[in-house]
């Protein structure tokens, strides 16, 4: 569903409709599945389409955010900088510098417990 139309304005509720389980159910399956929660894929998702997208000379940030399912440019840098660090333009930018590392895995958020431990001095 997700790989098919990306693009969908997909929720939990509507995954979950139209694989016949729970809310509940899928995330526990997707995520065991998959390695990371449904929304979460969708994103990632959604700004690799919109990276080899944004390849091609003729494309704008924002026909192609719409065509991959964001709101808006902007709404696509916002995801691209929280999901790697960086907007999506200065993605492009990295990309047509030659610097592979723009399409190395994303960075991923520190944990909560991460976070806290730093704030408490706890391990």
């Amino acid at each position: 569903m997700l790989e098919a139309d990306p693009a969908h304005s997909w929720t939990v509720e509507a995954l979950a409709a139209e694989a016949g389980v729970s809310r509940a159910a899928l995330a526990r399956r997707f995520t065991a599945l998959v390695g990371q929660p449904p929304m979460s894929y969708l994103r990632e998702r959604r700004i690799a389409l919109a990276t080899e997208l944004l390849r091609r000379p003729e494309a704008t940030l924002a026909a192609v955010a719409g065509r991959v399912g964001f709101s808006s440019a902007f709404a696509l840098s916002v995801a691209c900088k929280k999901a790697r660090g960086m907007s999506q333009s200065d993605l492009l930018h990295e990309l047509a510098a030659g610097h592979p590392f723009a399409l190395s895995e994303p960075i991923k958020p520190r944990s909560p417990t991460s976070r806290t431990s730093r704030r408490t001095g706890g391990s």
